[in-house]
């Protein structure tokens, strides 16, 4: 029997419907090898610093020029971008429209200098580096006055979005405005704490960590876990386990123990549905610049968390009509199935190098 759920952040309902239900190993994608031509063409990969735009900035542990190998960590802007960081921001309308200029900055966070195409191959400590990398851009930008938001998003897989070129990276984009998706869930966090005086991302899980029923994974600091109203097949969020409303006051210890939640809950999906195409995308509390009638209790209502969601399904007319999600699969299956999947994977292998005469002689 089918089941509405109701999302208690957003009042958003969605469709539990097993009886459209695959098993989970039906969810199962078969990922085609990278092409050979795209690699050695990669942009991302290090020694091809001079294919992109020059870096913004980069981690070198040790040191060294920008836009140079060494590099663990390398951020530069993206050669689409969707905003564009020069010019002012201005306010348009013509009647009942309103308009906002382009104004923004587009930003690609290449995880690794190596062709590895999966972040959950990487190790626990490349995974923290990247971490840091998305805290710093993150600060730099809020520094921008034009900016009232950064959205930090991956694209993983051609149905989800990702490029050309299988190279492991994420993507920030810094906003003008505050997105609408974000906005429902402070409004909806905001009216809980209103009425209990509490955080409802602490209540959630506090309640889940009881029951078990939804928890996929968990570390010292973090809870991975299927929302009670899942949109989506093997929808899994990651929450920190103490309360915080900004991912970049994260200290050093639980950036590390992120680092550890990510790497397992990725790989479990990858293990689990073979290598799915995924998006993951961070909510975090936006910029604040106090003015006149500033929201004085986002600190203690919101609860920043990243929304990881494999591209299983396709939106349809029905969703697109009712704002209703349809999700086959149950949370509590889908909590059940990565409990058991097998973790860690083996480790995606490197490409060899062109060996350099130097090489030859030495």
């Amino acid at each position: 029997m089918p089941e509405l759920r109701k999302d208690p952040l957003t009042n958003r309902w969605v469709i539990i419907s097993t009886e459209r239900a695959k098993r989970p190993d039906e969810f199962l994608e078969i990922t085609p090898d990278q092409d050979a031509a795209a690699l050695e063409e990669c942009p991302f990969c290090a020694g091809n610093e001079i294919k992109t735009a020059p870096e913004i900035t980069a981690l070198r542990p040790a040191g060294g020029a920008p836009n140079s190998p060494g590099w663990s960590v390398r951020v530069i802007p993206s050669v689409a971008p969707v905003l564009r960081i020069e010019g002012s921001l201005e306010q348009k309308s013509d009647g009942v429209h309103s308009a906002v200029s382009g104004i923004g900055a587009h930003e690609l966070v290449i995880e690794t200098p190596h062709h590895i195409r999966s972040l959950w191959n990487l190790p626990d400590e490349q995974i923290r580096s990247v971490i840091q990398a998305y805290i710093q851009r993150i600060v730099d930008l809020e520094r921008d006055p034009r900016f009232k938001y950064v959205m930090l998003f991956k694209n993983y897989g051609k149905a989800a979005g990702e490029g050309r070129f299988r190279h492991s990276r994420s993507q920030l984009i810094a906003l003008p405005i505050t997105p609408i998706r974000l906005r429902d869930e402070l409004g909806g966090s905001r009216l809980y704490f209103q009425m209990k005086q509490r955080c409802i991302f602490c209540d959630i899980i506090r309640q889940e960590s009881e029951t078990q029923e939804r928890i996929a994974a968990e570390t010292a600091s973090f809870v991975a876990l299927a929302p009670f109203a899942s949109r989506f097949p093997f929808e899994v969020w990651i929450l920190p386990k103490n309360h915080s409303s900004d991912f970049t006051r994260m200290p050093p210890p639980q950036q590390s123990d992120l680092a550890t939640i990510l790497k397992i809950t990725l790989g479990k999906l990858c293990a689990a549905l073979g290598d799915p195409p995924l998006n993951y995308i961070l909510h975090t509390a936006p910029f604040r610049r106090p003015h006149p009638g500033y929201w004085q209790t986002i600190d203690n209502d919101f609860h920043w968390h990243l929304e990881i969601m494999p591209r299983l399904t396709r939106v349809a007319g029905f969703e697109w009509g009712s704002g209703f999600y349809i999700n086959p699969i149950t949370p509590e299956e889908t909590a059940r199935f990565l409990r058991r999947a097998v973790f860690p994977l083996p480790p995606e292998p490197r490409p060899q190098q062109p060996v350099t005469e130097e090489g030859k002689n030495g």
